[in-house]
């Protein structure tokens, strides 16, 4: 009788340890993930915050931490991690261990100035506007590589790119500019040298072309007209630099939607009315469509453009003063009839 129960408490103990080894097996191997998502680890975030983080996707998010102690986890690394449902307590330590972190698609398209550049990028990663204007903006750097303060925008070309979440401001920075020189290849450096163009030039005219019409299949002939004002000295006399000198005094704010004859005759180097060749700088970011318009321009005969009242969004060509002359008597009647006065 007493064998049987001394039998009975062996088996009972036994019975009790398998359940707690299984209890703590599932509580490490087990599924533990309830939905797929992703997380984003900031570069100095505590635990707790990745606790708080976790508790969306972990039913018991404190069971990560006794595994995450067990396994001697003691700081998260930044970025962006997917987490899978089903995956276990050690899948995420360990992939939140190892840091291979998921990359994001960066994309930004035509900013006017680096203050916003830097807000649109700074909504995409970790890195916060002011760090990025600060890194953007350091003289040494913008020495070292060819630009100022006044063109450094342009070394950031408008597409999508792959940044790791936690890139910081210098690292971008960095990866701007290998992606500025592999965008200037031997092709288009080919094109702008037959252009007498070095690449900030290109950029230059480009942003004018993007800030003359929002139609792709003009850009062309737009850059096409102001290569025949530059090649005979004519002054390239662009309303989009008229405007960009009219915001420098006025600020980035003021609203231009009709430039008037006074404005003309503001003295500023980007007022290509009174200044002949290109402006010392970019007016705005062009984008590659507005760059390769410049390199691949359209042959033609024209030298004046205006805004078309019969095909809104599009401009009207003439290549004698006379049929522009008609031209713009017919836009300025339109844009008065319909009261835009500024």
């Amino acid at each position: 009788m007493n064998k049987k129960i001394i039998y009975i408490a062996i088996a009972i103990i036994f019975l009790i340890g398998g359940i707690i080894s299984f209890n703590f097996y599932q509580k490490i191997f087990g599924n533990a993930v309830t939905k797929s998502g992703a997380i984003y680890i900031k570069s100095d975030d505590t635990f707790d915050g990745l606790k708080k983080q976790l508790s969306n996707y972990i039913n018991k998010p404190e069971n990560f931490i006794w595994v995450a102690e067990k396994k001697k986890f003691t700081k998260p690394k930044g970025g962006k991690y997917i987490l899978k449902k089903g995956m276990s307590l050690n899948d995420v330590v360990n992939l939140l261990r190892s840091g291979n972190q998921t990359p994001i698609k960066l994309s930004f398209n035509n900013q006017d100035s680096l203050e916003k550049l830097a807000g649109r990028i700074a909504e995409q990663i970790e890195t916060d506007s002011i760090s990025l204007v600060k890194v953007m903006r350091e003289n040494d750097f913008l020495v070292k590589n060819g630009f100022n303060q006044k063109n450094a925008l342009g070394m950031y070309i408008p597409n999508s790119y792959e940044f790791y979440w936690n890139t910081s401001a210098e690292k971008f920075r960095s990866k701007m500019l290998i992606e500025y020189n592999r965008f200037w290849n031997t092709a288009r450096l080919a094109k702008a040298k037959k252009l007498n163009l070095s690449k900030k030039e290109v950029i230059t005219l480009a942003s004018i072309v993007q800030k003359e019409t929002a139609q792709k299949s003009e850009r062309p002939i737009v850059a096409g007209l102001y290569l025949n004002r530059l090649r005979d000295g004519w002054p390239l006399q662009a309303d989009p630099t008229v405007i960009y000198a009219i915001k420098q005094l006025k600020g980035d704010d003021f609203i231009v939607k009709r430039v008037l004859n006074n404005d003309l005759k503001i003295k500023s180097p980007y007022n290509t009315y009174q200044n002949t060749g290109l402006p010392p700088s970019l007016i705005a970011m062009p984008d590659v469509s507005s760059i390769d318009a410049v390199l691949n321009y359209k042959k033609h005969g024209y030298y004046y453009m205006c805004a078309s009242v019969d095909n809104i969004g599009f401009h009207d060509f003439a290549s004698s003063l006379a049929q522009h002359n008609r031209n713009a008597a017919k836009y300025q009647r339109w844009i008065t009839q319909r009261g835009i006065n500024r």
